[in-house]
């Protein structure tokens, strides 16, 4: 029978579940690590080396892109699924004549966003388990490091399902973008190449906020943040770069889909932004969002648009939106929108600026 997941219940140990004490130790590592890794460590570096033919300079290297160096070269480390993406990443680059620079990049996005993807999903079932059964903090780790080989084959597959479906979502958008576009037409090398519509959305008065809140408490109040702006980006049509903390970066491709990319946030304070419950406390955010080019590398974007974004989402009033002029100039002719110059400021780094409000164009 399913239950209400917010319901909490004692946990009871079932009588084939190890008990809690018997999950620590090498012999539990060692039997949790065999059924995550699909099986045992058997081969040392050397023994890598001479059944993938590859040089130790390569396999060092891949090792320590993906942030997992090789720190103890005579163990058995090694998997037979090790050697296997070792041979395909190999044959990969050499088929596509990867530079060193190229292949840096392709290991290390891996390493990078499958290290936090992992700790955010391990983080999510203690948290569940805490609830669910209530459970103190390490009851609940040790059992997740229990439920984890359960739930790991699936995991797996939806993370190859979820990147299928990004990548088709990224290839379709470039393929839209780009589509009148010349091979080998002149363009200007200092012009960065991707014209985007950048913002930031920023909790008012973070700080204060979330001073004495407890770790269940802190972790639900940024959580609430995160999924409520993502949602309102992703519904206007715009996608998010990452999380700062107690901001979010957005982009958009056109100039109309970041303004209302930027308005749905200022307007989403509350239960909107977060689906609270009547209890729980608004969240408030400040936005800028600028049209501009970036350079887009690493799963982040760069520019002189995104710097300027940051100062004017410092300079907007709480559930405001502030552009900049030229900004302003590319959205005045909609009549979707109402826009005011505010008082000119001096911002360090940018120079003398004015800010411009935007706002929905209501009519009555």
């Amino acid at each position: 029978m399913l239950r209400n997941p917010h319901d909490a219940e004692p946990y009871e140990p079932q009588a084939d579940e190890p008990e809690h004490h018997a999950l620590v130790g090498n012999d539990t590592a060692s039997r949790l690590d065999e059924a995550i890794l699909g099986g045992e460590r058997r081969y040392t570096l050397s023994e890598l080396i001479d059944r993938t033919g590859l040089s130790r300079e390569f396999i060092e290297s891949y090792w320590r892109w993906m942030g997992l160096p090789v720190t103890h070269p005579t163990e058995r480390w090694f998997t037979q699924g090790d050697e296997t993406a070792l041979r395909e990443i190999a044959a990969l680059f050499e088929s596509e004549q990867m530079d060193r620079r190229a292949q840096m990049t392709f290991v290390r996005s891996l390493g990078h966003t499958t290290e936090r993807l992992a700790l955010w999903q391990v983080e999510a079932l203690v948290e569940h388990l805490a609830r669910r059964h209530e459970l103190d903090e390490t009851s609940a780790r040790l059992l997740a490091l229990d439920r984890l080989p359960s739930v790991a084959e699936t995991l797996g597959r939806q993370l190859e399902h979820a990147w299928r479906r990004q990548l088709a979502a990224l290839t379709g958008r470039t393929a839209i973008e780009f589509a009148g576009a010349r091979a080998g037409a002149p363009t200007d090398s200092h012009q960065l190449p991707l014209p985007r519509a950048v913002g930031f959305a920023d909790i008012v008065s973070f700080t204060k906020r979330t001073a004495g809140l407890g770790s269940a408490e802190l972790a639900e109040f940024v959580q609430r943040f995160e999924a409520g702006a993502r949602d309102v980006i992703t519904t206007a049509g715009g996608r998010v770069v990452k999380t700062i903390g107690d901001a979010v970066l957005f982009v958009a491709d056109d100039v109309t889909t970041g303004a209302e990319v930027a308005l749905g946030l200022a307007e989403s304070t509350g239960r909107a932004l977060g689906t609270a419950g009547p209890d729980e406390p608004e969240i408030p955010v400040r936005v800028g969002f600028v049209w501009g080019r970036v350079l887009s590398r690493f799963g982040d974007v760069f520019g002189p648009s995104v710097n300027l974004a940051s100062r004017l989402t410092e300079l907007a009033e709480p559930s405001t939106v502030l552009v900049d002029t030229a900004t302003a100039d590319s959205l005045a002719a909609s009549s979707s929108y109402a826009l005011t110059a505010q008082p000119e400021r001096d911002v360090p780094g940018i120079g003398l600026l004015v800010p411009v409000r935007l706002q929905r164009a209501y009519t009555g």
